[in-house]
């Protein structure tokens, strides 16, 4: 880890503060390094999660998605695991300011920390980086490059993800749709009852991103949902951002998708 990477993260005057769920959650991240965005808060919106169960997000960042998801149902036990020590520290800090309790461990999923290795979880959610660099451009930043830039084969996020779930528990990843098969491929070895929801920008387009969860232990067939439409009309013909109503509910309200067993 470089010394200006550390400062980048953890500097305020480098850090920008951003509301997520319509203001309910306010979460300081890098100006300059990786940039959560919409992704962590739909991955969230996906996980059936309820009072008294227990989540891991692998991966977390500056923790997004975990704490979009404990804003929106209450009693969860909430985890996260982060290989960038300042983003992992951010996450901490997130947590605080937002009054959500979050334990955040510092470490690498290929060599799974003992605080973690001992635990299974009802629910693991992920939003892993998505470009393979074999077929890429590398980003100029460490940090956005860490996040963003496949380095830890996708296999690797996949068994340990599953290995961190329990038995009848879930394993919810994001990813882009060229991944689809790769991924289904993957989680088919240690998960069943495997369900994908496309992510469409606008009626009419290709999905770009897909919401893909297995349960552990699951046997019910494979099921291709609806895709699920991001923006209203054909094009975007303003500076706003013109998501249809039903995706500005999940976005600002913190409603759940409709990617429920």
């Amino acid at each position: 880890m470089s010394d200006d990477l550390s400062k980048c993260a953890l500097s305020d005057e480098l850090l920008t503060t951003n509301d997520f769920l319509g203001g309910r959650l306010r979460i300081r991240q890098p100006r300059d390094g990786y940039r959560a965005g919409v992704d962590p808060v739909l991955l969230a919106a996906s996980v059936p999660a309820r009072a008294g169960d227990s989540v891991l997000d692998l991966g977390c960042g500056v923790g997004v998605a975990g704490l979009c998801l404990a804003s929106r149902v209450e009693g969860l036990t909430l985890s996260g695991l982060e290989l960038q020590p300042d983003y992992a520290e951010l996450a901490r800090r997130n947590a605080r300011a937002n009054g959500i309790a979050m334990d955040v461990v510092t470490g690498d999923l290929t060599a799974m920390p003992e605080r973690l290795r001992q635990r299974q979880f009802t629910h693991v959610l992920v939003n892993p980086p998505y470009f393979d660099r074999n077929v890429s451009t590398s980003a100029l930043d460490a940090g956005r490059e860490t996040a963003l830039g496949e380095v830890t084969p996708l296999a690797a996020w996949v068994k340990a993800a599953a290995r961190r779930t329990a038995p009848k528990g879930t394993v919810t990843f994001i990813h882009r749709i060229e991944r689809m098969p790769d991924l289904l491929a993957e989680l088919s070895r240690h998960v069943g009852s495997l369900e994908v929801l496309p992510l469409i920008p606008r009626r009419g387009r290709s999905a770009r991103l897909i919401l893909i969860r297995g349960r552990k232990g699951g046997r019910a067939p494979f099921r291709l949902h609806d895709g699920w439409v991001l923006h209203a009309g054909a094009e975007h013909t303003g500076d706003g951002e013109n998501y249809t109503d039903a995706t500005a509910c999940v976005l600002r309200q913190g409603q759940h998708l409709p990617f429920q067993p």
